[in-house]
């Protein structure tokens, strides 16, 4: 069973990308865990077919701890993806990232992590990396981080600071896959985030096209692999999902300090001098 976690800066499209790769996988016959990690708890709703799914700190404010059950708190969805939403606090009271944890600790406690799951994907909030959400990192939940990411460069300092924590914790197993770039039509991108993740001494796992069919399947509350899986687009999230189901690079990664990513920028065009 393969632990992986996808960061990446708040607004990336971490959690699309997160739906649309695992809907790939499910179609090539893996069996999949997804805990979505996120306090929106809209990690799962395009494979839900757009039901807000109940999470979990939400059902244990109304069930207790005493009578909750496994069946309450996963829902299957597309391709038998077994969905979970970890949720948050009640506004303004708490640590988000607690969810996170109290998460994790019951689906373990009531055996979600079974022997026939391929995979666990961990969908976390943004480019956080400390207190609950960093725990997929530093206790060693997540073997496998990828990283979403574009040519814009604040996407980049937030994929460069995920791996600072990656390396911070290492010593706990987890290691950087490569990174995934979710295209937002920068010129020059594919170059630059291939540029990026050689000198982290990883990889460009996948460069995933901008395409407005994404938006539409959402609109109709899908993947783009269930509601048109002819389409190109269809084609390139497989691609992602083969590329992360034969991967065999992980590294430790190292970080650039600021001078040597502001470099990295003005050199691809990025940042003008």
């Amino acid at each position: 069973m393969r632990q992986v976690a996808i960061y990446g800066k708040g607004g990336i499209g971490k959690s699309t990308t997160t739906q649309n790769l695992t809907g790939a996988l499910a179609t090539m016959g893996k069996k999949i865990l997804l805990v979505g990690c996120d306090p929106k708890a809209d990690s799962t709703r395009m494979l839900l077919g757009g039901l807000n799914q109940k999470t979990v700190l939400d059902t244990l404010r109304s069930e207790g701890d005493e009578s909750i059950e496994l069946d309450k708190l996963i829902q299957p969805g597309f391709g038998g993806i077994k969905c979970v939403e970890s949720g948050g606090p009640e506004p303004g009271v708490g640590c988000a990232g607690r969810g996170i944890i109290t998460s994790i600790g019951l689906l373990e406690n009531l055996g979600a992590y079974e022997d026939e799951l391929d995979y666990v994907f961990y969908d976390v909030l943004g480019d956080v990396v400390c207190g609950g959400f960093a725990m997929p990192i530093r206790e060693g939940k997540a073997q496998e981080i990828y990283i979403v990411a574009s040519g814009e460069l604040m996407a980049i300092y937030a994929a460069n600071n995920i791996c600072k924590g990656i390396q911070k914790y290492a010593k706990g197993g987890a290691r950087l896959g490569g990174i995934i770039c979710n295209s937002r039509n920068v010129d020059g991108e594919r170059e630059l985030l291939e540029a990026f993740a050689e000198r982290l001494g990883s990889q460009l796992i996948h460069f995933v096209p901008r395409d407005n069919i994404v938006q539409r399947a959402e609109i109709n509350r899908k993947v783009v692999i269930e509601f048109d899986p002819e389409s190109q687009q269809a084609k390139e999230y497989m691609t992602l999902a083969q590329n992360i189901d034969n991967n065999e690079l992980f590294v430790v990664p190292t970080p650039l300090d600021m001078e040597d990513l502001e470099a990295m920028m003005v050199e691809f065009g990025i940042i003008e001098v």
